[in-house]
């Protein structure tokens, strides 16, 4: 059985319209009209025990009204969530046993109180034995370097050690289920490696699954195998990340540093390869790497210059979510063309 269970699960918010000019405005004041809005259409899927999911999408696309529903937070306007057996929102003190939760914008510490003093207080509330306690915060403190800052006020932290702080806090308790939004926002590359680190060892020593919001693609990437998509409140990919790179992109990047001056030819252009130069002077092929193999280019241009380096890219996985998007947004204005 799968440890998290979501079918046709929806979301529906009732607000007020808005209306524009002076007169409408007053009339609103007294007698208003409502809309529903739809956050989240439909969606189904499953999450096994040990899975590091990418749950990713842009604004407004229904990523935290998802999540919020898994957690217990809010009530599904229709379909079923279950986590590990239990609907969340009829069950929120066992589940809230069962998970953990890292949001980048908020803390769960206690604003005024020293970290260890938030973190001894996190441990009587969720009834953790000592000896447990003990042992997690020696793994926890080792991996997150907690000790340069444990007797500091959560208010003096900067915003690196808040989120290692609440990483600890939402691990405490051994949660089989964590659930991260957005835990790199606004930190340096060192202190991102540190906790993309803590995540990938807390999920191989302790099978913790890991549910991760967020627009950092280079975390995606470093820690998930699966990612699924939303966008408009629809789930529209639900797979592998390599999949996902092969599906969408296909593109390669060649840059060349010859001895000669570089001239694009007509025999590449019939391959279908475009020409441009990087900052530095250097050339610069793109191509579509299901149609042409990077070695016969190579070949090609050794051939004809002497070159003295070259590299080949592959798309960055930025420039492979932006053309999921730009293809759901495609696929919007056709269903809408179709319903006209």
């Amino acid at each position: 059985m799968p440890l998290i269970q979501v079918e046709n699960l929806r979301k529906e918010f009732k607000r007020q319209k808005r209306k524009d000019g002076f007169w409408p405005l007053m009339k609103s004041l007294v007698y208003r009209e409502y809309e529903q809005k739809v956050a989240v259409e439909d969606i189904s899927f499953t999450i096994d025990q040990g899975e590091i999911v990418g749950y990713i999408g842009p604004n407004g696309a229904g990523k935290s009204t998802t999540i919020k529903m898994m957690v217990g937070i809010l009530v599904p306007t229709s379909g079923d969530v279950h986590v590990k057996g239990l609907v969340p929102f009829e069950n929120r003190i066992e589940n809230a046993r069962r998970i953990g939760a890292v949001f980048g914008q908020k803390s769960q510490l206690w604003w005024d109180t020293p970290v260890i003093e938030s973190l001894r207080l996190t441990k009587y509330m969720y009834d953790i034995p000592e000896d447990r306690y003990l042992q997690n915060m020696a793994l926890f403190g080792d991996i997150l370097g907690l000790d340069e800052f444990k007797n500091v006020a959560v208010r003096s932290l900067s915003l690196g050690q808040r989120m290692r702080a609440d990483l600890c806090a939402a691990l405490l308790h051994d949660p089989e289920i964590v659930y991260l939004d957005e835990p790199t926002i606004g930190l340096d590359v060192v202190v991102k490696e540190r906790i993309r680190e803590f995540i990938r060892e807390i999920n191989r020593e302790r099978g913790t699954t890991v549910i991760l919001t967020t627009h950092d693609m280079s975390d995606i990437e470093k820690l998930c195998s699966r990612v699924m998509v939303v966008d408009h409140g629809r789930l529209m990919y639900d797979g592998n990340l390599n999949t996902l790179k092969n599906d969408y992109g296909n593109m390669e990047t060649m840059e060349l540093d010859t001895e000669e001056d570089f001239v694009m030819d007509d025999a590449l252009l019939r391959m279908g390869i475009s020409f441009s130069r990087t900052e530095d002077a250097r050339s610069q092929l793109v191509y579509d790497k299901k149609n042409i193999n990077s070695s016969v280019v190579i070949k090609w241009i050794m051939d004809r210059y002497s070159v003295r380096d070259f590299k080949v890219k592959e798309t960055e996985i930025e420039e492979i979510i932006r053309n999921l998007y730009a293809g759901f947004s495609q696929e919007d204005r056709q269903r809408q063309e179709v319903i006209i």
